[in-house]
Parts: C-alpha cells; sequence; structure tokens
C-alpha cells in the first residue's frame, strides 16, 4: 500500500478537538435528560396518586361513601397537631396507617413509594419536626400524606362541596420534585420563605385525579373549607 492509501493518524490537536466538542454535547445534552428523567419519575408519582384515588373510590363503596379511617405518619408522630380534636387524638395510636386501610384495594405495595422521596425533617403543612430520613416510604411505609380532616369530620364522599379543587392525598415534601432543599430545622424564616416558593407537590383531589401544582396551588386547595 503506497502513502496515499494509508489512514492519516490524528493529531493531538485534533484529538482535543474531538474531546472538547463531546464534552461540550454532553455538557447541553445533561439537563436535557435530567430535565426528561425527572420528567418520568413525576409521571410516575402521579400514576401512583391515580391508583390509590381507585383504592380510595373502591373502599368508600364498600363502606357507605365515608373516607377511610386512617392516618397519616404526621398525624402518628406528631399527634399534637389534633390537640383540637381530643377525642381523635387519643385514637390516633390505635389507628392504622392509611396504606395500610387502602392494601386491600391495591395491586402492588410499590405505588405508596414516590421515585423522588427523600424524605423531610420538617411537616410542610404544620411546620413540626418529622424525620422520615433517609425515605418516607422507608420510614414509615407511604410517601404519601392524607387530609385526615375528611375522616376526622367522618365526611362522606358525596359532602365535600368542591372535590375537584380540595387535596385529599399529596407528596410528603414539596421538595422532591425540584432542586431545592428541603425544610430544615435551622433554617431561618427567609430560608423557609424562599424554599417554600419553590416547592411544587403531586397532588389527588377529591374527585381523584391527580396533577403536579405549584405552592401557591397546594394551599389553595388546603384552604377550600371542605
Amino acid at each position: 500500500m503506497d502513502r496515499a492509501g494509508r489512514q492519516r493518524a490524528f493529531t493531538v490537536g485534533e484529538l482535543l478537538a474531538i474531546v472538547a466538542m463531546i464534552a461540550i454535547l454532553a455538557a447541553l445534552l445533561f439537563p436535557v435528560l435530567l430535565k426528561a428523567k425527572n420528567a418520568a419519575k413525576r409521571t410516575a408519582c402521579v400514576s401512583n396518586l391515580t391508583q390509590i384515588g381507585a383504592a380510595f373510590g373502591l373502599y368508600m363503596s364498600d363502606y357507605d361513601d365515608k373516607w377511610p379511617l386512617g392516618v397519616d405518619p404526621a398525624d402518628k408522630f406528631t399527634p399534637e397537631i389534633w390537640a383540637a380534636y381530643p377525642e381523635f387524638q387519643r385514637r390516633i395510636p390505635s389507628l392504622p396507617f392509611m396504606h395500610e386501610v387502602l392494601d386491600p384495594y391495591v395491586k402492588t405495595a410499590d405505588i405508596w413509594r414516590c421515585p423522588e422521596d427523600q424524605g423531610l425533617l420538617i411537616d410542610d403543612v404544620s411546620f413540626m419536626r418529622l424525620n422520615s430520613t433517609p425515605s418516607s416510604f422507608e420510614r414509615f411505609g407511604t410517601s404519601y400524606y392524607y387530609r385526615t380532616e375528611l375522616t376526622v369530620r367522618q365526611l362522606s364522599g358525596t359532602a365535600v362541596k368542591r372535590p375537584a379543587d380540595i387535596n385529599v392525598f399529596f407528596d410528603g415534601s414539596g421538595a422532591w420534585h425540584t432542586s431545592v432543599d428541603m425544610l430544615r430545622p435551622g433554617d431561618t424564616q427567609e430560608q423557609t420563605n424562599r424554599k417554600l416558593k419553590r416547592f411544587r407537590y403531586n397532588v389527588l383531589f377529591g374527585d381523584f385525579h391527580a396533577k403536579n401544582v405549584s405552592r401557591d396551588q397546594y394551599m389553595e386547595a388546603w384552604n377550600i373549607d371542605p
């Protein structure tokens, strides 16, 4: 083979240029891939809540349309939030978790795990300390928390005035589906407010549709009187 037919080797400069191009492409593609991965996890979490909504519906069809008699980890481990309802507060230690009540109506226990569950140190609603690290699912068996008021007031499904607008079941922390850190005991009020402003939640509503909402939308759902 003559010199013209030989394959030309890359120079060091050309190799460095190729490496630099690959690095630039990787830097451009990584945020896109990360965003797609996070979106897939958020979709999986919404799917979990939709299936949980179906379980609520099946349970309530068996029990005269009543919301299940179950509690969430915040109720169980910070029962002082129910000081205004002493009779219910006394019952909390003997009540099952909501996921235990609904387990017979779901196909797999995996639906109680949010793929982005990173635990929480402070409840986003009551602002009470609630250590669920490394994840709420690993610590308590569920990533999702309940608007227990529906059970405390012994409401029926049809008694809820605006079911499409009221929250029923939701992520334990609004930090999970964002790049924001969870609420921590040492946070100042300014740090807490800054974090909360960017929080987002996957929420199951009273008509059993689920979607991802902002902190403002989440609190709007909380502020609706059932």
